[in-house]
């Protein structure tokens, strides 16, 4: 008699307690690299962060959604996967970004270094080369 008169609060607890666990599993995998998101967005470098390890957790996203559509798992594991995927392309993205623009700037860098020799700048229509 006590047990169905629990069965008010038990049922909703259980729902909510696998609700929470399916949640916790499908963003769980993603909350590390929100930091790395942030740092990479603020200092504008990546030089610390592997790509490597991206393109190794999409393929393995990948391949278990495929999977998924030979032998059907839990949806909440289909769910992780394409998140994970989703945050892989967006952290590549970042990466690429941030490694482009500082590529530019070390080219532009470079390049205005290179109009200057060891002794004064070279010539340029409006200046005369100077002699060392």
């Amino acid at each position: 008699m006590e047990a169905e008169g629990l069965d008010w609060l038990l049922v909703p607890l259980h729902r909510l307690v696998s609700w929470g666990a399916a949640a916790a599993m499908v963003f769980g995998g993603v909350v590390p690299y929100i930091p790395q998101y942030r740092d990479i967005r603020r200092t504008q470098n990546a030089d610390g962060f592997s790509t490597h390890v991206c393109l190794v957790l999409l393929v393995a996203n990948i391949l278990r959604i495929l999977f998924w559509f030979g032998r059907r798992f839990e949806s909440p594991l289909l769910w992780q996967s394409v998140v994970m995927t989703l945050t892989m392309l967006l952290m590549l993205k970042l990466c690429t970004e941030v490694r482009v623009a500082s590529e530019l700037n070390l080219k532009r860098r470079s390049f205005a270094a290179s109009r200057w020799c060891s002794c004064g700048p070279v010539g340029t229509p409006s200046r005369q080369p100077t002699s060392c």
